[in-house]
């Protein structure tokens, strides 16, 4: 069986599941998440544990097996507990405002970029660290990697947006010529 397969997910009290043959519902303090079920994939709950299984020892089944099961227990601890990204914006002149449903950027570029967020994500600016927050974790991290990707940090100087305690390779520049 696949190591992440086999592991039971544990469901925190005020947290429930619904399973559907077609999909899987997770509802908590923090909102409702929903999944569609894979085929040849099988999702059990028993009391306060959610079981993954599968219907055959196939390559395909196997595949699928830890996938279901690590999207279902991101989906339990989205719910119950949420997930955040950190983003730090490094450069001089570069700043961040809030704006309306979403983020003005001012990036050493010749307009500002307005950036909205999907539904579900919220954003927390505390100087020049940019908190995104929400239940889904795919969902946070691919407006962070989007936000990121507006000005990506460049390796002589360090300027641009990154995730915090991400660690930028510096190049050294220009050398000169020897003489």
């Amino acid at each position: 069986m696949s190591r992440i397969g086999k592991q039971p997910v544990k469901i925190p009290s005020g947290v429930s599941v619904t399973i559907d043959p077609e999909n899987v519902t997770v509802s908590g303090t923090k909102g409702t998440l929903k999944q569609f079920m894979f085929p040849g994939i099988d999702v059990a709950q028993n009391e306060d544990m959610i079981v993954v299984s599968r219907q055959s020892e196939e390559d395909v089944y196997k595949a699928k097996h830890g996938l279901m099961r690590s999207l279902i227990s991101n989906m339990v601890t989205g719910v119950s507990k949420g997930y955040t990204k950190q983003l730090e914006i490094n450069g001089v002149g570069f700043k961040v405002a809030q704006s309306g449903d979403g983020l003005k950027f001012s990036l050493g570029y010749s307009h500002d970029i307005n950036f909205k967020f999907p539904a579900g994500i919220t954003a927390l600016i505390e100087g020049n660290i940019v908190t995104i927050s929400g239940i889904s974790k795919q969902q946070v991290g691919q407006v962070a990697a989007e936000i990121r990707a507006l000005r990506k940090p460049e390796p002589y100087k360090g300027k641009g947006i990154k995730y915090v305690g991400e660690r930028i390779i510096r190049k050294s520049g220009k050398s000169g010529k020897e003489k």
